[in-house]
């Protein structure tokens, strides 16, 4: 298949095109011609006011349900969702049933997912089941084709088993990825603890749980010389424990949502369950921190925490609704919407390269004779975000109806177009 981007913009730092308009033909996959215009017979002719392409965006914590939770998502309809997003690579966390915790269940996901336009990559749990108990077979799932660890949306509470298990990584240079929540602390809380959870009568979780995590695994991490990288972080002080963390020299990295940035506790006053997530929406104030620190360059990546739930799981009181919302089609609109002016060096270092590197996945660059992973998008169009927007087979998202800036236009990946209706 012959495919012509016709006047792109390349936002790729790696490429000696950077920041050019180019026409580039690409053939079966890979980048013959990069030139400023070009005239060729293609199957696929692609001319949009406003196209940029960049290298294939990652997302490294969603959750496709299969196996076992297919009535919510599988991994067909989570691989739409992410071409949907512009995400040419996602990590898939392994809070299935069973629990991706072994070599079987690693392989099993390889190898149903091969025929996808976007490459799935499993991540095995820390613990076996992700129970917090005992250390999962990481030696073996990492042969396997598991690209990192974490129990997923369980964060883990022993000292001891995450210290054990940060010494095991080291052997394959693995990472852990850990959200930073503890458990025994505001453990029946719906939402952030402050002035809005006592105006809304709802048990709250203090900021203290998520920052005591995060300094615990700090020091974790400074004894063991590993590499952790923390997701979801919501708190103003838990960006600073990060901050100074990485001034001290240990390898930790971190991510946000866009939903982080988007959202603060204030939005909940209306009991919309598509925002009870978890790590809670903070307060303003952390909203504000977590987007300076977005520009500041502390954050690392920005991370969908992709999480559908049927219809009955979300549409009951606040009390009863499962935390979690979808957020791969929509995570490059909402964050450009807030920061329509950043460098787009910048935006495709937090979409792309930096996750890259943290997790020594190759990193594509478009360059002549490269196999394109690369992701098309225009950053200054708005549209209404609404159903006909949603690939997931779960529609639990709070953007439904919001007017948003920047769109994806598709992906290029594994020999393969996926285009935006």
């Amino acid at each position: 298949m012959k495919l012509l981007l016709k006047q792109a913009l390349i936002a790729d730092r790696h490429s000696p095109y950077n920041g050019q308009v180019k026409d580039i033909l690409i053939a079966d996959g890979t980048i013959e011609k990069i030139e400023d215009h070009l005239d060729a017979e293609v199957d696929q002719l692609i001319e949009t006011e406003g196209l940029t392409v960049s290298p294939g965006w990652v997302d490294i914590f969603a959750h496709f349900n299969d196996p076992g939770y297919e009535f919510k998502e599988t991994l067909e309809s989570g691989a739409n969702a992410a071409a949907a997003g512009g995400f040419t690579n996602v990590f898939l966390i392994p809070n299935s049933n069973p629990v991706v915790s072994n070599k079987a269940q690693v392989e099993y996901i390889v190898q149903k997912a091969k025929g996808f336009s976007v490459t799935l990559l499993p991540l095995g749990s820390i613990t076996k089941n992700a129970d917090g108990k005992e250390l999962a077979e990481m030696y073996d799932m990492r042969n396997s084709g598991a690209v990192a660890f974490t129990d997923g949306t369980n964060a883990v509470q022993t000292s001891g088993l995450l210290l054990k298990a940060l010494q095991y990584v080291k052997a394959c240079n693995g990472v852990l990825i850990q959200i930073p929540v503890d458990n025994s602390i505001g453990q029946h809380g719906l939402m952030n603890e402050g002035i809005i959870s006592t105006q809304m009568g709802l048990p709250g979780i203090p900021a203290i749980a998520e920052e005591i995590i995060i300094s615990r695994d700090i020091e974790l991490l400074r004894y063991t010389q590993s590499k952790l990288h923390i997701t979801g972080i919501s708190t103003s002080k838990g960006i600073e424990l990060i901050r100074a963390a990485k001034i001290s020299g240990i390898n930790i990295t971190c991510s946000v949502t866009p939903y982080h940035l988007f959202f603060c506790d204030e939005d909940l006053q209306q009991y919309d369950t598509n925002l009870k997530v978890n790590p809670p929406l903070r307060s303003r104030s952390d909203m504000m921190a977590l987007r300076q620190a977005v520009m500041d360059g502390v954050i690392d990546c920005i991370v969908s925490h992709h999480l559908p739930h049927d219809w009955d799981n979300k549409t009951c009181e606040f009390e009863y609704a499962k935390y979690g919302m979808i957020g791969l089609e929509s995570s490059y609109s909402v964050f450009n919407t807030l920061f329509p002016h950043m460098p787009i060096e910048q935006v495709t270092d937090l979409f792309s390269s930096k996750a890259r590197k943290i997790f020594n996945l190759p990193q594509p660059s478009i360059d002549l004779n490269n196999q394109a992973d690369i992701t098309l998008f225009d950053r200054s169009s708005k549209y209404i975000f609404d159903n006909s927007c949603i690939k997931s087979k779960s529609k639990n998202t709070p953007f439904t109806g919001r007017e948003l800036s920047g769109k994806v236009i598709g992906i290029i990946n594994k020999e393969s177009l996926y285009l935006n209706d």
